[in-house]
C-alpha cells in the first residue's frame, strides 16, 4: 500500500488485523489519563480532520458502530415528508469561551451550507432560529436522510459561526480546546474539564498531532516512542520489530499504533481517523 485509502483505514474488520497482529484485546475498557500522539502526512487534510474533530460538535452524530446519536441537539422532528425539520438543542453546552450554545449559533454556522440530496442533487438549507434553543432547518426538497448528513464534517457548529478560522483560533465545545496549533505543520490540543460528555468520551488528557512528510521518519517517530500512531505504508523496519499494531493488516497497511493504545471495538466507516473522532474516542491503555 503506497497511499493512504481514507475508506479503507477504519473498518469494522481492523479488529481481526489488530489481534492477529499483537494478541491485545481491543474490547478493553476505556481508561482516562494519558497522551495520544499522531503522525499524519501532508496531504489528505488529515491534520485538519483530526483537529476539527476534536474541538468541534455537530447537532448529530455518528457512533463507531454506525449508529445515529444525539450531540448537540437533544431532539428533532421532520414535517412536509422531511423537508422541513426542527432541532432542539441541549441546555448544558457551553463553548471554549465559556459562551452558552444557543439557536443563533448553529443558525450562523448552517446557514447556507448545502447537503445532497437522494438523487445527490445540492441542496441549500436555510436555517431559522424559532427560540433559543430550537432550530428550523427548510430544504428545496424532501430528505429523510438530513440528521445522518448534519453529523459530517462540513456541519459542526461554533459561537457566531466561527467555523472556517485557521485552527489556531477554533473555539467550539467539543471534549478537547486548542492549546496551540499551526495549520498544516501541528496541532496539540487539551481536554476540557466538566464537558457534557464525561464519562462516555474523551479519555485522554492531551491530543497532538503533528505532520511528518516523509513516511520512513514518521515509522521512525514511532519506532522511537515520540509518537503513538503513525498514518504509514508498509514500514519493514516496524514490521521486523513487531510489538506494533497494524491497520487493516500488516500486508495492508495504512496505519500503525503503539500496543499500549486502546481502540473501540468497532469502529467508524465513514473516513478516515473515525471520521475524525479518533481523540475522543481512543484512548492509552
Amino acid at each position: 500500500m503506497t497511499r493512504i485509502d481514507r475508506r479503507a483505514l477504519f473498518t469494522s474488520g481492523a479488529a481481526a488485523a489488530l489481534l492477529a497482529a499483537t494478541g491485545t484485546s481491543l474490547a478493553a475498557s476505556p481508561r482516562a489519563g494519558g497522551a495520544l500522539r499522531l503522525a499524519l502526512p501532508r496531504e489528505s487534510g488529515l491534520l485538519d480532520l483530526v483537529a476539527r474533530g476534536a474541538v468541534l460538535d455537530c447537532l448529530t452524530e455518528i457512533a463507531p458502530d454506525g449508529l445515529l446519536r444525539a450531540e448537540l441537539a437533544s431532539a428533532w422532528e421532520s414535517r412536509d415528508a422531511a423537508q422541513i425539520w426542527r432541532f432542539e438543542l441541549r441546555q448544558d453546552v457551553s463553548f471554549h469561551d465559556g459562551t452558552p450554545l444557543q439557536a443563533a449559533d448553529v443558525v450562523a454556522s448552517l446557514q447556507g451550507r448545502s447537503v445532497a440530496g437522494a438523487d445527490q442533487m445540492v441542496d441549500q438549507m436555510s436555517v431559522t432560529a424559532l427560540d433559543l434553543y430550537r432550530v428550523e432547518i427548510q430544504l428545496a426538497q424532501p430528505n429523510p436522510h438530513l440528521p445522518y448528513l448534519l453529523a459530517g464534517p462540513d456541519h459542526v457548529i461554533a459561537p457566531q459561526g466561527a467555523v472556517d478560522v485557521p485552527l489556531a483560533q477554533l473555539v467550539g465545545s467539543g471534549c478537547y480546546q486548542v492549546e496551540r496549533a499551526q495549520d498544516g505543520r501541528h496541532f496539540r490540543a487539551t481536554k476540557v474539564a466538566g464537558h457534557y460528555k464525561d464519562g462516555q468520551v474523551g479519555w485522554v488528557e492531551s491530543l497532538e498531532v503533528i505532520v511528518i512528510p516523509d513516511a520512513a521518519v514518521r515509522a521512525e517517530a514511532l519506532r522511537d516512542g515520540f509518537v503513538d500512531v503513525a498514518a504509514l505504508p508498509q514500514p519493514a523496519e516496524l514490521l521486523k520489530r513487531g510489538g506494533f499494531l497494524y491497520h487493516p493488516s500488516a500486508e495492508d497497511m495504512g496505519l500503525a499504533t503503539r500496543s499500549d493504545v486502546g481502540i473501540p471495538r468497532v469502529v467508524g466507516q465513514q473516513s478516515a481517523l473515525d471520521d475524525g473522532r479518533i481523540a475522543e474516542r481512543w484512548w492509552r491503555l
